[in-house]
């Protein structure tokens, strides 16, 4: 067996796979890695041209659409390779991009995941707004990036090119030591998609492993291939998955303080959607909010550690470093 698969999950992206498919298999070394395409339950062609236009790649077809989690967790559970990569449908790689990554978990037995540099594939000069340069959390909760602040994605001019530890890697390309993914459960099937490889990074952390980011390894991300920004079912996702994530992994000592914070700061997002007259984002957070309360009893094993008060990339208020004190940028933040 290889050392490595690249799973590439799809649903209905028969586009995508003709567009971006090609560039993986041109890119990524045939004696390292099998790159495999896990079809959640496609109503398109998408397993027929797999088959006749990609022959080099293997295919698993699911019965239905399992979403994002529970669609990789059937994926890895059946092929139990030593390295997995998590690859989004709409992402090129480059030249070379396996191999940091391969050659970093190696050298670093203590790194649990890690993620390429990720840069937009329609402005390549870019960092991508999903990871760009490796994740962190604010203390309330709030993703952000080395590279990309709420909707500002900086410019790429090498200033984040070391190696670092992170606190999430991005879901868009995400490799991950196969034992510890499927000892730790893998992906949240309940959060179906967005955040829950934040979720599962923060549990990889708690488990006493590292995260990092390897940025000699490149890959361009198209974004948007499932949902697009504004979609209210993706605001529906983000901000219930948001509210889960906090109530799963905070102790109990400063969860409800947390949630409580965040419960005002959501309803804050809600009146300016309201104000702007986006009434169906707004019926999406208050959906959010409503289904968090009903799905919250799933959880009632809580962690000792709180990650946002002992790291100090966690402790910032993101909305006040942006927002108030004008920092777009990573670098102006530490």
């Amino acid at each position: 067996m290889k050392k490595v698969a690249v799973i590439i999950l799809n649903w209905n992206g028969v586009a995508l796979l003709r567009r971006f498919l090609p560039s993986v298999i041109a890119t990524t070394d045939g004696e390292l890695a099998d790159i495999i395409v896990a079809d959640n339950g496609s109503s398109d062609a998408s397993v027929e041209v797999l088959r006749s236009e990609f022959p080099e790649v293997k295919v698993l077809a699911f019965d239905k659409n399992y979403g994002f989690a529970e669609g990789y967790n059937r994926a890895l559970a059946a092929t139990r390779y030593h390295y997995t990569v998590l690859l989004n449908s709409d992402v090129a790689t480059r030249a070379g991009w396996l191999g940091p990554l391969v050659d970093y978990m190696d050298a670093h037995p203590d790194a649990g995941a890690c993620q390429p540099k990720i840069l937009s594939h329609s402005d390549p000069s870019r960092f991508e707004y999903a990871g760009a340069c490796g994740g962190f959390l604010d203390r309330n909760g709030y993703p952000f990036c080395r590279g990309r602040i709420f909707d500002h994605c900086e410019e790429d001019r090498g200033q984040y090119d070391s190696p670092a530890d992170v606190f999430w890697a991005s879901g868009a390309a995400f490799m991950v030591r196969t034992e510890l993914y499927l000892r730790l459960g893998g992906l949240d099937a309940d959060f179906f998609a967005h955040m829950e490889e934040i979720d599962l990074c923060w549990r990889i952390l708690l488990s006493g492993s590292r995260i990092a980011v390897v940025p000699s390894s490149v890959v361009e991300h198209l974004g948007g291939g499932s949902l697009a920004a504004g979609n209210p079912r993706k605001t529906y996702l983000n901000f219930r998955n948001n509210l889960l994530m906090l109530h799963k992994n905070l102790p109990d000592t400063t969860r409800r303080r947390t949630l409580l914070r965040r419960r005002l700061l959501d309803a804050v997002a809600w009146a300016r959607f309201v104000a702007t007259l986006d009434f169906a984002n707004a019926g999406a957070v208050l959906r959010a909010h409503r289904d968090f309360r009903s799905m919250r009893g799933n959880y009632t094993v809580h962690p000792s550690v709180d990650l946002l008060r002992s790291r100090p990339d966690a402790r910032r208020n993101i909305l006040v470093d942006y927002f108030i004190r004008g920092r777009r940028t990573f670098s102006q933040l530490f």
